[in-house]
């Protein structure tokens, strides 16, 4: 089955999946090669350029066809209800292939490989003419990516009709980095700092002393720190309570008399 021949050959071990960075690679010819490829599922970009400009060096067969799908990884060709590239799993089966290099996980940026040019100068030398294709798929889209995968897997496959016309030719397909998919945004807390400009208040000191001796005092320095200004507040109205409190003791009137002692007759009668 062509789909369980791309799977088994994408099979992902647990550690693979630590890669999130990472993007497949796959090479296929109607020329066997002259070296075995690595199994490792797991290889570095210099690694897999190194092994295809091998394989290419001798300009083994008479078409070429480089596809780049921007954004792909793994996980996105590998679904638990079969391939998401139809057209892609059955150029993997085809029975005319006999050099087969399929790498799940490349760790590396592969958009500056440039195999169109070095296909052609490699080729020129061994005075062969030959037609090298290099095709972009467009990004996989977030609102309908199913659309998408059914989009390009169509430009796959108009492509492929051409490239497999004859006997022999070369197909590789790579993914090159894309946008992100999702990039949590989290709001700032509020500031409550006291500066008429924040930017330049927070502004370091450079080397240009110059430059800084000319910033006004209140853009170089911070005076008021919430802390402090919080204290300050909480001081004026523990002394506005302690001022009311003042007032109202000051406002008590006592005769002088009230102190005095009564020396009159009926004190003599209640001291007898």
């Amino acid at each position: 089955m062509h789909l369980q021949t791309v799977a088994s050959l994408l099979a992902l071990s647990g550690a693979a999946n630590a890669f999130y960075d990472s993007s497949p690679w796959i090479l296929l010819s109607t020329t066997p090669f002259a070296k075995a490829p690595s199994a490792d599922q797991i290889q570095t970009s210099s690694s897999v350029l190194g092994f295809t400009r091998d394989v290419l060096a001798t300009c083994p067969t008479d078409r070429y066809l480089i596809v780049s799908q921007p954004g792909l990884n793994t996980e996105d060709i590998r679904r638990s209800n079969g391939c998401a590239m139809p057209h892609l799993c059955q150029a993997v089966d085809d029975k005319r292939i006999k050099g087969k290099a399929i790498v799940s996980e490349v760790v590396g940026d592969l958009a500056g490989a440039d195999l169109s040019d070095y296909i052609k100068s490699v080729c020129a030398k061994e005075n062969k003419a030959v037609t090298v294709d290099q095709v972009q798929l467009p990004p996989l889209s977030l609102e309908d990516r199913a659309g998408a995968w059914a989009s390009n897997d169509d430009i796959l496959a108009h492509n492929l009709d051409k490239a497999t016309a004859d006997d022999s030719y070369t197909f590789i397909f790579f993914s090159t980095p894309g946008e992100p998919a999702y990039e949590a945004e989290f709001e700032e807390a509020v500031r409550m700092e006291l500066k008429r400009d924040v930017d330049n208040a927070q502004k370091p000191q450079s080397k240009n002393e110059t430059e800084w001796d000319k910033l006004p005092i209140f853009e170089k320095y911070q005076f008021f720190t919430p802390g402090i200004f919080m204290a300050l507040i909480t001081a004026i109205v523990l002394l506005s309570i302690l001022s009311v409190g003042l007032r109202a003791l000051g406002s008590l009137e006592v005769s002088y008399g009230a102190f005095e002692k009564d020396m009159g007759p009926a004190a003599q009668k209640k001291n007898q």
